[in-house]
């Protein structure tokens, strides 16, 4: 009896671990895509005031100033 139960607790036990693998690989893959959204906003409120383009200009005017 002791056998059966240790088969049966073994076999949930393994089942539980495969399903909550899955379960975080979700999870994984719901804080990318937040990520993603959160990036992407901001992107576009640095593209629509042109702070990318500022950026880029005194990046380049400073490697310039300290190349020539």
């Amino acid at each position: 009896m002791l056998m059966l139960y240790t088969q049966v607790s073994t076999r949930i036990h393994a089942a539980r671990q495969s399903s909550e693998a899955g379960q975080a690989t979700a999870e994984y893959a719901l804080v990318i895509v937040g990520a993603a959204t959160i990036a992407g906003l901001v992107l576009a409120w640095a593209a629509s005031t042109g702070k990318i383009s500022d950026l880029l200009n005194t990046v380049l005017d400073s490697v310039i100033g300290r190349v020539g």
